[in-house]
């Protein structure tokens, strides 16, 4: 029997070993970055100026590559003993400091520094979250302890800060970071999913498994915010079930609580139910909890596998549509009820056969979904052979809801079952997307999660091209929308260079403020509708600059002419780019006549006079403004920045200022994690409709919603968590499609556990 401390060695071994792999692996990915930056930085067409600009960074990052590489090196080599990373390299702010900011100023390099660190850390969560929670899991349980320690060398932010502060340590700089971001986290996420699922496989093949009854999951769920990792959310729905209610005082106050604490509930249900079905098993199979199952089928199953699917996809292939429609319901059943009893006969273990009729009822209730298409269920059919091998091999499709496998059925499943499955067809783009998924896991039998989670990737950014290009009822909106958040993020953009560029120049105070107020929303506009670089974009930034110019001091007679003859035409361009731009014609008369007085101001010296090259320096940088605006992702569309979206309404497009209340912060979190595809009941300007999530915006600011009409209903996230909160907007699913399917096995084991060993 193993004592406490052959655990807490058997935790350290696993430490070193994921240690092992990332120092042996982390060259390759330092070349994987070399390689990836060069294809991004120099494969696309820009200016001279910009295109020189990308060859240095390429040139640093080839000089610096080995010190960097050198640098992550130590830096892991030093957690090799102790398991931890607590030391801080090249201006590195480690966690320990923070707690401590307060005593001292720190400097911007750092927090920049911190930022970077943190984005890296966040897009490596985003693509092994479910790894990584296996893992922690797995450590906690032979440690003992509630929690990793914040410096432990398992946690992704500890890598991604290695990763930053050997950067820094190389004397690469944070300009030369932000245009590589995208390679450097897709490659360093990779990286740090591999080493999680090995350093699983490790402890796997030391026969450590994670809590039967995921209560490490549990526990933390409890504080969880809606649409986590154990909540509906990861199908893209929430709870529901709520009385409705926008209303304030007591009564409001405790429905919101009780809100609140139901998706608390539906977070934990999910976890809790695979715990449940667990405990089960093992009552009946004690061994089911014991092995690690961590192997393949046994060679009569594996080939028996093989040849249900094989049989499956011919007696189900349904290359065509024909006259009589597809695939029943009951033949679905049939053909797969005898393909389990074939299946447990050639099972070796009592394991192996109840793991067939766990899989079969998870099915049946899948199939038996009245929400799902006729012509979609097929599909959900073929996939029960892949996913029993993966059960069969894989514990984790027990242990978690977020097995990859798991995660696909529930994303497919939200976007096809709407409300009413008979009076909707599914769109036969979406339809083909998941014949191809299905055949994909099909034709890579041996590939276990990595071809469910290859696939999901894959069906994640189909489902993006999809509303925008393919879909009838959602590509006119979502192109609305994209203009909307363009336009918006170029506005904020354009005003936040202006300021930097006119921090210093003695301008007019009118004249400021209409350049801030109102023109770099027409920069934005132009350029949404023209092209960054088309003629009529560099009009209206020459239009900026003469107005600078006209509202310096005139002290010359000569001056004073040339302001006067440039005045209409720079008038006429100034009121045709807030007609453009949608100012109302009383707006642009008052905008005139302050410019107006800033002029006259001019004409009286009472304004400092601009110097020619400090006008020629500014048009020179307004030339190339483009190339100086912050990353889009730096850009925070919320309610401070963007009170008013009304503007861009439309026929097509409605856009949502105004219903529910202030959200509280796990509603927005829960506005967060809604996904694209799912369906919900949208109560809003006296209609009761259901609409689609289409598309999201940039860190998730806007999110458009659209009818079955065609119709948009764009939300800033503030309003969308309102909306959540009021119950105006109620997901189709009251939870996940995996996640009901397990409740229906568990009730019908209950009422006869002995079909588990049959």
């Amino acid at each position: 029997m193993a004592t406490a401390a052959d655990s807490i060695a058997l935790a350290a071994r696993a430490r070193r070993s994921y240690v092992d792999w990332l120092l042996n692996g982390i060259a390759g990915v330092v070349q994987a970055v070399l390689d990836g930056s060069n294809r991004l930085l120099l494969s696309k067409d820009v200016g001279p100026a910009l295109q020189h600009q990308r060859r240095d960074i390429m040139v640093e990052l080839q000089r610096a590559a080995p010190t960097w590489l050198n640098g992550m090196t130590q830096l892991l080599h030093g957690a090799l003993t102790s398991g931890v990373v607590t030391s801080s390299r090249a201006g590195e702010l480690p966690v320990q400091s923070m707690r401590a900011s307060n005593l001292s100023l720190v400097d911007n390099k750092t927090i920049e520094a911190e930022i970077l660190s943190s984005r890296l850390a966040l897009a490596m969560m985003d693509r092994a979250s479910w790894e990584f929670s296996d893992l922690r899991s797995r450590i906690l349980s032979l440690e003992r302890h509630e929690e990793l320690d914040v410096n432990d060398v398992l946690r992704p932010h500890v890598l991604s800060r290695i990763v930053t502060s050997a950067w820094q340590g190389a004397g690469l700089s944070h300009e030369s970071w932000r245009p590589l971001q995208q390679v450097l986290h897709d490659e360093f996420s990779n990286f740090a999913e591999e080493a999680y699922h090995e350093a699983n496989g490790w402890l796997m093949q030391q026969r450590v498994l994670p809590e039967i009854d995921l209560r490490p999951f549990i526990r933390r769920s409890r504080n969880a915010h809606p649409g986590s990792t154990f909540g509906a959310g990861a199908s893209g729905t929430g709870p529901t079930g709520f009385t409705r209610t926008s209303g304030s005082g007591e009564d409001g106050d405790h429905a919101l609580a009780e809100r609140v604490r139901a998706m608390s509930h539906a977070n934990e249900n999910a976890g809790a139910l695979l715990g449940r079905l667990n405990r089960l098993i093992s009552r009946h199979l004690p061994e089911f909890a014991s092995t690690t199952r961590a192997e393949p089928a046994s060679p009569g199953l594996k080939a028996a596998i093989s040849e249900a699917q094989q049989g499956i996809q011919r007696r189900l292939a349904t290359p065509e549509r024909t006259a009589a429609g597809p695939i029943s319901t009951p033949t679905l059943l049939d053909e797969l009820q005898q393909r389990k009893q074939t299946l447990k006969r050639a099972a070796a273990t009592p394991v192996e056969r109840a793991t067939i009729e766990i899989v079969a009822l998870l099915f049946q209730s899948i199939l038996t979904e009245d929400r799902i298409p006729a012509a979609v269920r097929v599909w959900f059919a073929r996939l029960q052979m892949p996913v029993l091998r993966v059960a069969v091999s894989e514990p984790d499709f027990f242990a978690t809801v977020d097995h990859p496998a798991r995660r696909l059925i529930d994303r497919m499943g939200a976007c096809v079952m709407g409300f009413d499955a008979t009076a909707r067809a599914v769109g036969d783009a979406l339809e083909r997307e998941i014949k191809r998924v299905v055949q994909v896991v099909e034709a890579y039998p041996d590939t276990g999660r990595r071809v469910f989670q290859t696939v999901l990737t894959e069906f994640e950014r189909f489902l993006e091209h999809y509303f925008r290009n393919e879909n009838e009822a959602s590509r006119k909106g979502v192109s609305l929308a994209q203009q909307v958040e363009q336009r918006e993020t170029l506005a904020i953009q354009y005003t936040i260079e202006l300021r930097k560029m006119l921090n210093e120049m003695p301008v007019q105070e009118g004249v400021r403020e209409f350049l801030f107020h109102v023109w770099a929303d027409v920069l934005a506009m132009t350029a949404v509708k023209q092209g960054l670089q088309s003629d009529a974009t560099k009009a209206m930034k020459r239009a900026a600059a003469d107005l600078i110019w006209s509202a310096g001091a005139k002290t010359s007679r000569e001056e004073r002419a040339e302001v006067i003859r440039r005045l209409p035409p720079l008038l006429k361009t100034l009121r045709d780019g807030m007609q453009d731009a949608g100012v109302p014609q009383d707006k642009q008369d008052e905008h005139v006549r302050r410019l107006n007085n800033s002029l006259a101001a001019a004409f009286t010296a009472k304004t400092a006079s601009i110097s020619n090259d400090r006008l020629e320096e500014l048009m020179a940088r307004l030339e190339t403004l483009e190339e100086l605006l912050p990353e889009t992702l730096d850009v925070d569309l919320d309610e401070g920045l963007v009170l008013d979206l009304s503007g861009h309404e439309s026929a097509e497009l409605e856009v949502v200022n105004e219903g529910g209340s202030m959200p509280t912060p796990a509603m927005l979190a829960w506005a967060r994690e809604l996904q694209v595809g799912g369906w919900y009941m949208l109560d809003y300007r006296n209609r009761n409709e259901q609409v689609q999530l289409a598309w999201q915006g940039l860190r998730k600011q806007l999110t458009l919603f659209v009818s079955p009409q065609g119709r948009g209903i764009l939300f800033q996230q503030h309003r969308l968590a309102a909306f959540l909160q009021a119950g105006l907007l109620v997901p189709a699913q009251d939870e996940a499609l995996t996640v009901r399917a397990t409740r229906s096995a568990l009730a019908k084991l209950d009422v006869d556990p002995e079909r588990l060993l049959s």
